[in-house]
């Protein structure tokens, strides 16, 4: 654009947030609680047949919101099946971003309590700009200020756009049972169909990066009453990079009750307290990300609240096969 163009409130710190974070991709601090979006290979790896989940992030002082769905199944024939649903917006819903994916996980690679499963994942991704919430030079006026009533002169072909996408990845884990020590780990490509992003590019043929995630962790066994889970987290897009640890305790407070809480640390980034219960299936946890970024902290409110909510539950007589000794989904 030959004039400079002056994105209200959000869009300017989304943009911000889409290139100068850690990570190109938007995504959850709890990103256990939306599993494919971290790999597809995850889908279905719970301890039930079905689950749904929500999730909120509040980010930047209230001016930028993300929330996500989803729903997976396990089934006894080495299939497991999920799909995700998440949007992203400013306050002023002059930015959108939303993606929706369906998760497909072979899971039949099994040695005794060892699994392996991999997964392939398609869907759609789109962006968005409402041009009626953006502001542009032409419609400021010396001595005057901003004209709402000149509508500018800039034009966008494509204020919404709407790509095919698609994902892959591989866990492993060992579902040993009464066993101290329970390995997991994976590793996951996403834009793998490498989507043109006009948004990006500012017009041209350039497409998304691929975005690589490699993750693992264990589950501790201390004693009967008490668990921990380190986990590690490297996720690499383009030329940004994420680079994450931290560490998930479970206390069985009762038979049907656990209480979970810990924290991670993005390197450079921020802090993330957790804290939350597990009843009868039912997950509730909350996070609150508590940015230590000397490059942002001055200029831009990096904090965020998240909130999640997840139930899993088995299908009448069902065979309640062994899973993925992960942290509570």
């Amino acid at each position: 654009m030959k004039k400079a163009l002056y994105i209200t409130g959000l869009i300017a710190g989304c943009i911000a947030m889409q290139f100068a974070s850690a990570q190109v991709d938007p995504h959850f601090s709890q990103y256990y609680i939306q599993p494919s979006t971290l790999n597809p290979a995850l889908t279905g790896a719970m301890q039930g047949d079905y689950r749904v989940a929500a999730i909120w992030k509040n980010q930047y002082a209230n001016t930028l919101s993300s929330r996500g769905v989803s729903a997976e199944m396990a089934t006894n024939r080495n299939l497991n099946a999920g799909i995700n649903v998440f949007n992203q917006a400013s306050s002023d819903k002059a930015y959108q971003y939303t993606t929706a994916a369906l998760s497909l996980a072979y899971t039949g690679v099994r040695f005794n309590d060892h699994y392996i499963a991999m997964a392939l994942q398609a869907g759609i991704l789109n962006r968005y700009f409402n041009r009626s919430k953006l502001q542009f030079g032409d419609q400021w006026t010396m001595g005057m200020g901003f004209d709402e009533t000149n509508v500018g002169n800039e034009v966008f072909n494509k204020p919404s756009v709407t790509v095919l996408d698609a994902g892959a990845g591989i866990f492993y884990y060992d579902a040993t049972p009464e066993k101290k020590v329970n390995l997991f780990g994976g590793f996951s490509a996403f834009h793998l169909s490498r989507p043109k992003d006009p948004f990006i590019s500012g017009g041209s043929k350039e497409r998304m990066p691929i975005r690589h995630s490699v993750h693992a962790g264990a589950k501790i066994l201390v004693n009967e009453l008490f668990s921990i889970v380190p986990n590690v987290l490297y996720m690499r897009q383009g030329e940004a990079e994420e680079k994450a640890a931290g560490a998930y305790l479970q206390v069985n407070a009762t038979e049907k009750t656990d209480l979970l809480f810990g924290a991670n640390i993005r390197l450079g980034n921020a802090i993330i307290p957790f804290a939350g219960f597990f009843h009868k299936g039912l997950t509730v946890g909350m996070s609150y990300d508590i940015g230590i970024s000397e490059k942002t902290t001055a200029s831009l409110n990096r904090n965020s609240l998240e909130v999640s909510l997840s139930y899993t539950w088995w299908r009448k007589r069902s065979t309640q096969t062994s899973a993925a000794p992960c942290p509570r989904f």
